[in-house]
């Protein structure tokens, strides 16, 4: 059965509880000095009554929403290609083939002898063939 706790607050309460308590720690102090052997267990004492339960404590307040990240870095700028390596000389052409000589000409053809000139005052000019 559920007992009444006594009034703490009464002056008449103080005072008895002051009391008590200081024949207590006089007990203390005085025991604490002297060593009797130890006497026979005394009855186990009754249980006590059950504690009520405890109210259910508040849910926690939600959380803020976190900062927005921070952005990347740019990266690093590509590397420049090498520069290509130089073409081979080309090859040597050959020498083209020596051409045929040419046909001997024909012999043309032997002249004939002029015609036999007068004689007198005139004069005949042939012309070179």
């Amino acid at each position: 059965p559920m007992r009444a706790v006594p009034e703490l607050t009464t002056k008449g309460n103080i005072m008895t509880h002051a009391k008590l308590l200081a024949a207590l720690l006089t007990t203390l102090a005085l025991g604490a000095c002297i060593s009797l052997p130890q006497g026979p267990a005394g009855p186990a004492g009754a249980t006590g009554s059950t504690g009520s339960t405890g109210a259910t404590g508040y849910t926690g307040a939600t959380g803020y929403t976190g900062a927005t990240g921070a952005t990347g870095g740019t990266g690093a700028t590509g590397y420049t290609g090498a520069t290509g390596a130089t073409g081979g000389t080309g090859a040597t052409g050959y020498t083209g083939a020596t051409g045929d000589t040419g046909a001997t000409g024909n012999t043309g053809a032997k002249g004939s002898t002029g015609a036999r000139g007068t004689s007198g005052d005139t004069t005949i000019i042939v012309p070179a063939r």
